[in-house]
Order: structure tokens, then C-alpha cells, then sequence
């Protein structure tokens, strides 16, 4: 018997929402920690699966967020029941968390961790707070609640020792995602794509996913299919992209905040960069970390 799915529970999240999942031959679990390239990743499975640069639904209903507390499972896996195409679902788990099912492939976006910290900051700010309590039962927080600077956040976001497998989102905890997906490389249905990557050969990586997932893409398709995947053309389309499907955004346009590289580095100083370059060598290995870093 195989091994069981690691449990991960956040006030938002229950990964044990995996459980049962009914697979089909070709599915796609989009595997990121948040601020990552979710839904950029969406985007990129959308027009492989319609080739169309107009899917035929808003992204956050073709492709839901299966672990999320905010949407009854049930009615989340009829929608799925109810798709005649082919499937790719969201999840913010990591792989040690879902069911491993040979029909599915599962494609997992690695981003440098500063980059992703500055983006998950100025995402807390576009969350309505109050409606996330609302929809998923969580408790009014206690006392002022001060912001920091993102700065300041971002330095004690590298400090911060916590058990990763608790917060994912902490630097442990995102690099106990990709140190688990790192480790399942070389599977056939196991796909690591960088961040960076996308930013520098976009054009590349979607031929390069294409022929993993084993999508049969025209060339005269592609120009019009990587056009409509650039940040650029994603944010004009936020209303129909960003992923909100009951109203926790304050602003949709404003979740495609920036998409750049080095924003985290830029924020500290040569002794900050430091201690995140030491705490970084001893929670990932070597070969990762040169990857993630490159």
C-alpha cells in the first residue's frame, strides 16, 4: 500500500479534501505555494486545453481551488464532474499532501522566495478580511492590528522559525513544498517549472508544458496563445482571470500587482540578504537551492 497523504490544515485550507478525489486519464494538479504562479499556470493549462485566447468560463471556474474552505466541496467536485474537457485543478498543497494518481500529471511552479514573500504582503492588503472570516468561520483577531512595512515584514518573514508543515507560506514552509517536488523530478508525471522562466521564454515554456502534458499545439496557434498568457494581457482581463470566486478580492486588477523579479531583494540590505542566503542552505538542499536562486 502506498503511503498516505500528509494532512495540511490552515484556517482556509484542508488538504483532506483530496481524499476520494475522483481522478480521470489526463488531469493536471497545479501544485504552488501562494504567490507563486497559480494562476498564471491556469491561464497557460486554459489555452492549451481550449486553444481559444477567450476560455470559455471565468479561470476560477474551469479550474478550482479543491482545498479551499470558501466553496462546499461538494459543489466544487459537481463542477468538476460536470467538465467534458480536460481538467486542471488548483491546489497550494504540496505533492506529499494529494493523492499521487499515475493518470494525473502534476505540475508544481517554483518562484524565488523573497519574490513571493513581497507579493504575498501586498496581497494580505487586497483581501477582505472580514468576508474570509465570514465564509470559512475563523475568529475576529484579537487587539489593534498594526501593518508593518513591507521591509520590516519582510525581515522578520526570514527570521520567522515555525513548523513548516503549519505555515506554508513561512520561508520553511515553502521550501519544504518545492524540496518535496524537487525530489519527485524525474517522475514522467512530476513537471517543475521556474518562475523566472516564464518571465524570460514565456513562448518556450508553454511549448515545453505542451509537449509534457502532450498537448498537439499548431504553430500557427502559438502566437495568439502566448499573447494572451503575458501579464500584461492577464490583467486587463482580471475581472474573468484573477481567482475570486466569491468576492474576497478588493480588488481584482490589483492581484496582478507586479509579476517582476528581485522586488524582495531590492528591500534589503547586504546583512539581511545574508542571513536569508544561510537560512535558505540549511532548509533546502544545494541543487535546489542553485535552481530556486539562479
Amino acid at each position: 500500500m502506498g503511503v498516505e497523504p500528509y494532512r495540511y490544515r490552515s484556517p482556509d485550507e484542508d488538504s483532506a479534501r483530496w481524499i476520494g478525489f475522483p481522478f480521470r486519464d489526463g488531469d493536471i494538479v497545479v501544485s504552488t505555494r501562494s504567490k507563486s504562479g497559480t494562476t498564471w499556470m491556469q491561464m497557460i493549462c486554459a489555452l492549451l486545453v481550449f486553444r481559444s485566447v477567450e476560455p470559455p468560463a471565468p479561470l476560477h471556474r474551469l479550474s478550482p481551488w479543491l482545498d479551499w474552505l470558501a466553496e462546499p466541496r461538494d459543489e466544487v467536485l459537481a463542477r468538476l464532474a460536470a467538465q467534458s474537457h480536460r481538467r486542471f485543478v488548483k491546489t497550494h498543497t504540496p505533492l506529499d499532501g494529494v493523492p499521487l494518481d499515475p493518470r494525473a500529471t502534476y505540475v508544481v511552479v517554483a518562484r524565488h522566495p523573497l519574490d513571493m514573500a513581497v507579493s504575498l504582503y501586498h496581497q494580505s492588503a487586497n483581501l477582505d478580511q472580514n468576508r474570509l472570516r465570514e465564509l470559512t468561520g475563523q475568529p475576529e483577531p484579537i487587539g489593534p492590528q498594526v501593518r508593518p512595512s513591507a521591509a520590516d515584514w519582510l525581515r522578520s518573514w526570514i527570521d520567522h522559525e515555525v513548523d513548516p508543515r503549519e505555515e506554508l507560506d513561512s520561508l520553511p514552509g515553502v521550501l519544504l513544498h518545492l524540496t518535496d517536488a524537487w525530489a519527485r523530478r524525474s517522475r514522467p508525471n512530476v513537471v517543475l517549472v521556474h518562475y523566472s522562466d516564464l518571465l524570460s521564454d514565456l513562448a518556450g515554456e508553454m511549448r515545453r508544458l505542451a509537449d509534457r502534458l502532450g498537448f498537439d499545439v499548431a504553430e500557427g496557434e502559438w502566437p495568439a496563445l502566448v499573447e494572451a498568457a503575458t501579464f500584461t494581457r492577464m490583467r486587463e482581463r482580471a475581472d474573468q482571470l484573477a481567482p475570486d470566486p466569491v468576492g474576497v478580492l478588493r480588488d481584482r486588477a490589483a492581484f496582478f500587482r507586479s509579476g517582476t523579479w528581485g522586488q524582495g531583494r531590492d528591500l534589503l540590505d547586504p546583512a539581511d540578504l545574508t542571513r536569508y542566503r544561510h537560512r535558505v542552505a540549511a532548509l533546502a538542499p544545494p541543487d535546489l537551492v542553485a535552481w530556486l536562486h539562479r
